[in-house]
């Protein structure tokens, strides 16, 4: 796999990642408005913006799987499961417990056995 190939994947990761933190601040701004939750999810910003970010993360994974074999392409979503709770903990202000430390260390030496691995 190409140094840019990776780096494609690294950034789809962390994109992954970002979306999921742009959902949970669009709920919990819903959640404050009153009324239909789902009404007001509809019009917050930051909720259509998710979604327009993970239309496009759509098409860049469909390319990078014109690149990369599905099997060493796949394992590199797992990255989204280490970036999204550090960024929780830096943007929102969760807590890390030494249960989710351990378990992204264990997600990081996973991956790093697959893209080593050849």
């Amino acid at each position: 796999m190409t140094p840019t190939l990776v780096v494609m994947l690294v950034l789809y990761s962390v994109m992954l990642a970002s979306g999921q933190i742009l959902f949970k601040m669009a709920a919990e701004a819903a959640r404050e408005e009153g009324g239909s939750f789902f009404v007001a999810l509809l019009f917050e910003p930051k909720f259509i913006f998710a979604v327009a970010l993970y239309g496009l993360l759509t098409l860049l994974w469909t390319w990078i799987l014109s690149q990369v074999p599905l099997s060493r392409a796949y394992p590199f979503v797992a990255l989204a499961f280490v970036v999204t709770p550090v960024l929780g903990s830096l943007l929102l202000g969760e807590r890390l417990s030494g249960a989710v430390i351990l378990g992204t260390g264990l997600v990081l030496a996973g991956l790093m056995v697959v893209v080593y691995a050849e």
